[in-house]
């Protein structure tokens, strides 16, 4: 029997390469395994890919969120290894040799950031901007950027000063980091953003900048924004972002796309100010991974993340690993620290590692010892 091993991280507990070496180890030596661990571009996504096609980590000293020096580390990969439908997806030429990949979470994360510290006002986004900048200093024909995890709400204004724009206030000064807290002041963009490769954004949310599904209502709170703080929020950043489409040259409209507010907005900075370019991420990293045809190949799929639910299976994770494999007829096991679906979901077996009442803590510490206790349950001798 072989065995497909496709997790993705336990958030805050267990990165997705060591979720699925434990469910391996759970398995026992005698097992046939594949370990194929998921990313979604948030924590893990430049090393993960990196490794697939024998690419090298180049650690730099950037600007965390917070402002205080982060060591992070973006990826370089030759293309000749890539899988062709990433070279066409990305519109790689023949002439493109080195592709970067540059994760956010890396040098602007929420993980980087304390439980009691996390401030949207205060933020920056400036680290990612200085990722970017070492990458295309190295010789990148491309930069690939997965920007899940974020804690920022700047709309990109610090990876943008770090390229090279300027935030200016009425009588000429600087605005440096340009955090939401100094917006009030920000009268003009100015300056040029430095000569950079084609840029793609691995992208899988759909929410808009600003509004009911934007990035300040949907993802602010989870980075420290106080409800009554909201209205204020929104107004400064339609207001920025009405400043850099101005300097841009850009259609207000811009902030409405699908997927600008991801990131805190990153995703609408660099569309307007760089040209980026948006690309469905999951359906990149199954490609990257050939997720399909080890999917195709396997008898048995074991995925999970630290929580599954309804929203889990809306197209992107273990969800989606989860609709492809019972398609294949393939039986797929979920292990995850809470389960919740409301509805049953027919062949699909289903593991809640935390026990009921446990706090949530205690849970996370104990996560890897919950997921190979279950998996030896399930599938020891």
């Amino acid at each position: 029997m072989r065995f497909l091993l496709a997790f993705d991280k336990f958030k805050d507990a267990l990165p997705a390469p060591e979720a699925c070496a434990v469910a391996a180890q759970a398995l026992g030596p005698g097992q046939a395994t594949e370990l194929c661990p998921l990313t979604d571009g948030g924590e893990g996504f430049c090393s993960i890919l990196t490794r697939v096609v024998g690419g090298e980590l180049v650690t730099c000293t950037v600007t965390g969120p917070l402002g205080a020096p982060v060591s992070a580390h973006y990826g370089r990969v030759d293309v000749a290894q890539l899988p062709a439908a990433i070279r066409t997806r990305l519109g790689l030429e023949a002439g493109a040799r080195r592709l970067a990949i540059v994760e956010m979470a890396q040098a602007s994360g929420l993980a980087l950031v304390p439980a009691g510290r996390r401030d949207p006002w205060q933020t920056t986004s400036r680290g990612t901007g200085e990722l970017i900048a070492a990458a295309a200093d190295a010789g990148a024909d491309a930069i690939l950027l997965g920007v899940g995890g974020s804690a920022t709400h700047d709309a990109g204004l610090g990876a943008l000063t770090a390229l090279g724009l300027e935030c200016r206030t009425t009588d000429g000064a600087r605005l440096d980091p340009p955090v939401p807290q100094t917006w009030a002041a920000l009268a003009a963009v100015a300056g040029q953003l430095r000569p950079l490769p084609p840029l793609f954004v691995a992208c899988d949310v759909t929410n808009p900048l600003m509004g009911t599904f934007g990035a300040a209502s949907v993802y602010a709170p989870q980075k420290g924004l106080q409800p009554e703080d909201f209205t204020r929020l929104e107004y400064m950043t339609g207001r920025m972002a009405a400043l850099l489409c101005t300097h841009a040259k850009k259609h207000p409209l811009l902030c409405e796309t699908p997927g600008a507010g991801a990131a805190g907005g990153l995703a609408f900075g660099l569309l307007a100010a760089a040209d980026a370019t948006l690309v469905p991420g999951f359906e990149l990293v199954a490609e990257w991974l050939d997720l399909d045809a080890k999917l195709a190949a396997c008898d048995v799929v074991l995925t999970g993340e630290g929580r599954f639910d309804a929203s889990s299976l809306q197209g992107k994770g273990p969800g989606a690993v989860v609709r492809r494999a019972l398609d294949l007829g393939k039986p797929v096991h979920v292990f995850a620290g809470a389960v919740d679906l409301p509805e049953p979901v027919a062949a699909l077996r289903k593991h809640a590692l935390s026990p009921s009442g446990l706090p949530l803590a205690e849970a996370l510490a104990a996560t890897r010892a919950h997921l190979a206790a279950a998996v030896r349950a399930e599938f020891g001798p």
